[in-house]
């Protein structure tokens, strides 16, 4: 793997070459990401549990305990997991090939020696076939350059979605990473409540309780072999699977019940911003437009 030019704002993020880093670092953000979850108050549609985009990586942001507050940041850039508590100095945990076993002990090592004690479930979730954490060792991989591109590329989506989010005034989520699905997400909301999902788990009826439109970013997985946007609607209205979005690249997936747009055809267009904010745009018109929502009181005039 030859190195990329730093200033390059959508490098190449073939799926095939960096999976082995890629699902190592999903089961990392797992494991800060449950210490978030155990620490915070609930939030509606479980928005205490996201990571942030951040300058140097991904965040969890303030978190409360005992009266101080704490965060832990993947500092990318400088190849740290760093801990931050208040009226403390700043502790490190190395970021480099080894272990998810090694590395959640390390974590709750370094955790606990700065007086948080936690205990998270130490079971990953939404993926096939999980590891305990304390027994992974089969996912030790740590490729930097890798995850230095997908972090570049999570700050161009993360700055596009915060510009479209921005045009909505209804109810709409933060733009967060959320570590289950291990992808970036912003969610706009019509402002009813959806109907039950009859059989649906706790946390599936919690975060689709509300009709909403989601759109984001992840690296693939499945039947989709690259990294990919998305967009789709729950629940999904009459005729969104044929509605015609933008751009012509665009398609919709029928297993996934979502509109794919391959990060390929982003990075590689004339514009890849007006490219996805019209990839945003239209398939939330669809959404919106088919499902009867009340776009002239929930839009920026």
């Amino acid at each position: 793997m030859s190195m990329i030019d730093d200033s390059t704002p959508w490098p190449p993020l073939p799926l095939a070459e960096w999976e082995s880093t890629r699902a190592t670092l999903h089961m990392w953000t797992q494991i800060v990401g449950k210490v978030r979850l155990a620490l915070s108050p609930p939030v509606n549609h479980w928005w205490q549990v996201p990571l942030y985009v951040g300058a140097r990586g991904l965040t969890t942001s303030a978190i409360p305990c005992g009266g101080q507050v704490f965060e832990i940041e993947f500092d990318f850039a400088g190849g740290n997991l760093v801990i931050r508590k208040s009226g403390q100095a700043e502790t490190f945990v190395r970021l480099y090939p080894r272990s998810v076993a090694d590395f959640y002990n390390e974590v709750l090592a370094a955790l606990y020696s700065i007086g948080i004690e936690v205990k998270i479930w130490p079971v990953p979730v939404e993926i096939a076939n999980p590891i305990p954490f304390p027994d992974d060792r089969e996912h030790a991989s740590y490729d930097a350059e890798y995850v230095t591109r997908f972090h570049r590329i999570l700050l161009q989506a993360d700055t596009i979605l915060k510009e479209f989010r921005g045009r909505f005034i209804g109810k709409a989520s933060p733009v967060h990473f959320f570590w289950g699905s291990f992808d970036l997400a912003a969610t706009r909301f019509s402002g009813r409540r959806a109907p039950e999902r009859i059989g649906a788990d706790p946390i599936t009826r919690e975060a689709y309780s509300h009709e909403c439109c989601s759109a984001g970013f992840w690296p693939g997985s499945g039947e989709i072999t690259g990294p990919a946007f998305y967009s789709y609607a729950a629940p999904e209205p009459s005729g969104y699977a044929a509605f015609r979005v933008l751009p012509a690249a665009a398609s919709y997936h029928p297993a996934l019940r979502e509109f794919i747009l391959m990060y390929e055809d982003v990075r590689r267009a004339a514009a890849p911003r007006r490219v996805l904010l019209d990839f945003f745009q239209s398939t939330y018109e669809g959404a919106a437009n088919l499902g009867d929502w009340d776009r002239a009181n929930l839009e920026q005039p």
